[in-house]
C-alpha cells in the first residue's frame, strides 16, 4: 500500500489534509500558511549528527512553537561519557527561527544571538555546520554522496489535518573539528559519517516511535539504512530503506525487538520480508527526559555496533560487521 511519489506537488491539499507518500528526493513543497492547525501545534527542526567509531557530535535547531531549542553536544559512546553540552531553551519562538521550507535547497539557517552562533549552510551536496559558543568552536563539512535520500509525508489517524513531513539524509562522509578550550577532537571523512533529520508538521500530543539509521563502507562502497516504526499511519509512507553503491532499495514494514526494562540488552531490527536483519549491541544510552508544564518526553538513544545482513536481491547479500551508529525509542507528550 506504500505510495512512491514521483512528481512535484504540495505537502498539503487545499483542504489542509496531507498528500501522503514517500520519495527518494524532496518533491513536495512545504508551506506553513497552508497548515490547518493552531500555530501552537506546529513543530519544525533540523538535527545534524556526525560520528565515527567512538565520538558523536550533534547539533539541534528547532521548535515546537511554544518552546524552542538550540543545542550542541559531544559525547564518547565507547567510554560512555558526555564530554560537553551547550543548550539554550527558547520561549515562544514560533516562526522567529525562520526554519527553511526545503531540506535540499541552497541556503542557510542561522542562530546568532547573545554570543551564540550556530549556522547550517547548504550548497549543492555539501553541508557546512559552524558553531561558536562560549569556549566551544566547531566546523564540520558533510557531503551527500548518494543520489537518493528518504522523504516521507505521513498522515495520522487521530486528525485528518495532522501530518509529518520528514527527510532523512545519510550517506554523508564528513570531516572537521570541535574544540573546547585547549581540547580538540577531529573527524575524518574516511571513518566519520553525517546525518540530517529534517522534520516539519503537526501531530497528536502523545506519540511513540522506534528509529535507527546508520552509514558505513562495505567493500569500499557507501552503505546506509533507515528503519523505523510507530509514528503515524505509515501504510502509505514507510520509513524503511537501504542505500548501497548509488542505488536505493525500499523495504516494507520493520519491527524492533527491544527489552524496554533494560535498554542495554541487544536490539534486533528485522523487516517482515526477511531482507534486513540487524543486531545492535549498545554501549551507551544517551537518555534525554524533559518534564516541563504539560511536556513529558523521554528518549533512549542507544549507541553501539551493528552486525547483520541485508539482502538487496536474490543474488546480492551484504554482511555488516563494523557499523557504529544508534537506534532509539521515544515516548513523547508535547
Amino acid at each position: 500500500m506504500e505510495k512512491e511519489l514521483t512528481h512535484p506537488g504540495t505537502v498539503l491539499s487545499r483542504d489542509g489534509t496531507p498528500c501522503p507518500g514517500w520519495s527518494r528526493r524532496m518533491l513536495l513543497a512545504y508551506n506553513r500558511k497552508a497548515i490547518h492547525a493552531s500555530p501552537f501545534r506546529i513543530k519544525e527542526w533540523d538535527w545534524y549528527q556526525i560520528q565515527n567509531d567512538h565520538l558523536c557530535l550533534q547539533f539541534t535547531i528547532g521548535h515546537a512553537s511554544y518552546a524552542g531549542q538550540v543545542d550542541v553536544m559531544l559525547f564518547d559512546f565507547i567510554k560512555g561519557e558526555k564530554i560537553f553540552e551547550k543548550s539554550r531553551i527558547l520561549a515562544l519562538p514560533f516562526n522567529s527561527l525562520h526554519m527553511p521550507p526545503d531540506a535540499e535547497a541552497d541556503g542557510r539557517l542561522t542562530y546568532d544571538r547573545n554570543g551564540i552562533f550556530v549556522e547550517y549552510l547548504t550548497k549543492g551536496s555539501t553541508r557546512t555546520i559552524t558553531c561558536r559558543w562560549d569556549d566551544v568552536e566547531s566546523r564540520i563539512v558533510m557531503e551527500h554522496r548518494h543520489p537518493d535520500s528518504l522523504v516521507l509525508n505521513v498522515p495520522f489517524n487521530e486528525n485528518p489535518h495532522d501530518f509529518y513531513y520528514n527527510e532523512k539524509i545519510n550517506c554523508m562522509p564528513g570531516s572537521g573539528f570541535v574544540r573546547r578550550g585547549n581540547d580538540r577532537w577531529n573527524f575524518n571523512e574516511k571513518d566519520s559519517f553525517g546525518i540530517l533529520d529534517w522534520g516539519r508538521g503537526v501531530w497528536p500530543f502523545h506519540n511513540e516511535w522506534y528509529w535507527s539509521n546508520g552509514t558505513c563502507y562495505i567493500k569500499g562502497k557507501l552503505f546506509g539504512f533507515n528503519a523505523g516504526c510507530g509514528f503515524g499511519n505509515s501504510s502509505t509512507a514507510g520509513e524503511n530503506i537501504v542505500f548501497y553503491d548509488g542505488a536505493s532499495y525500499k523495504l516494507g514494514r520493520t519491527d524492533f525487538f527491544v527489552n524496554t526494562d533494560d535498554y542495554m540488552q541487544p536490539w534486533h531490527i528485522r523487516d517482515r520480508d526477511q531482507r534486513l536483519d540487524l543486531t545492535l549491541t549498545p554501549c551507551y544510552d544517551r537518555k534525554t527526559a524533559t518534564k516541563l508544564l504539560w511536556i513529558d518526553n523521554c528518549t533512549h538513544q542507544m549507541y553501539g555496533k551493528f552486525t547483520g545482513t541485508v539482502v538487496l536481491s536474490e543474488s546480492k547479500k551484504l554482511y555488516i560487521d563494523n557499523l557504529y551508529s544508534f537506534a532509539e525509542h521515544a515516548v513523547n507528550n508535547w
